[in-house]
């Protein structure tokens, strides 16, 4: 299986790349700068350039299986929404269909799932441009003709894998922790690859 990671560098993309190679798949990994990525592996291919050049990321996907962003920004907007339509241009150029995307919980119905701090205080407030980010990727991935999943964690812990975690809820999911650990979240985006059980759905992650 091979597969192009966009976000390889950031705090879920490293675990996915890390987590792709221990699986046996060969991995290309895009960034703007390859000396971010201080791993070596014979499975690892690394493609220096920026996710919103439309010729580095045609040049990462081609030959790919499977497609996983991963991107992040921060605070800030833009990155994630502009960058994957980008990749998905570059996908329907080079041929390659399947798509994992990860959002956050929160974004389109399952807003439902937070509670009053992640709705009005985080994303109403301090997360705004990331949260108004996440929508329009969205918006870009439904939009596509590809074979899309949205994955949509909760809030990023750096605890260990457990595998223990709530999966494939939609908004009217109740009790959340509304906590994952990095490394889950890698997990669930890389089964994905080659599981079709939520080909254009939006699943949502969390303890």
């Amino acid at each position: 299986m091979r597969i192009t990671v966009f976000g390889a560098t950031g705090t879920v993309g490293r675990h996915v790349v890390e987590q792709a190679l221990e699986r046996g798949y060969e991995v290309t990994a895009l960034t703007r700068d390859a000396s971010r990525i201080d791993r070596t592996h014979n499975g690892l291919r690394v493609v220096e350039g920026d996710v919103l050049d439309p010729a580095a990321v045609e040049r990462a996907i081609l030959g790919s299986d499977a497609v996983v962003i991963a991107l992040g920004n921060g605070r800030k907007g833009v990155v994630r929404a502009e960058g994957t339509r980008a990749v998905i241009e570059a996908m329907n150029r080079a041929g390659v269909k399947r798509l994992i995307c990860q959002s956050t919980l929160g974004a389109g119905d399952s807003r439902a799932n937070l509670n009053f701090l992640w709705k009005y205080i985080m994303f109403g407030l301090l997360l705004r441009p990331a949260y108004a980010d996440h929508q329009q990727q969205e918006t870009y991935v439904r939009a596509s003709d590809l074979d899309w999943t949205i994955v949509r964690p909760s809030a990023f812990t750096d605890g260990p894998r457990t595998g223990t975690y709530r999966r494939g809820f939609g908004g009217d999911e109740t009790g959340l922790d509304l906590k994952i650990a990095r490394a889950d979240i890698a997990e669930f985006l890389l089964d994905q690859v080659t599981d079709r059980t939520y080909v254009h759905k939006a699943p949502g992650i969390s303890h």
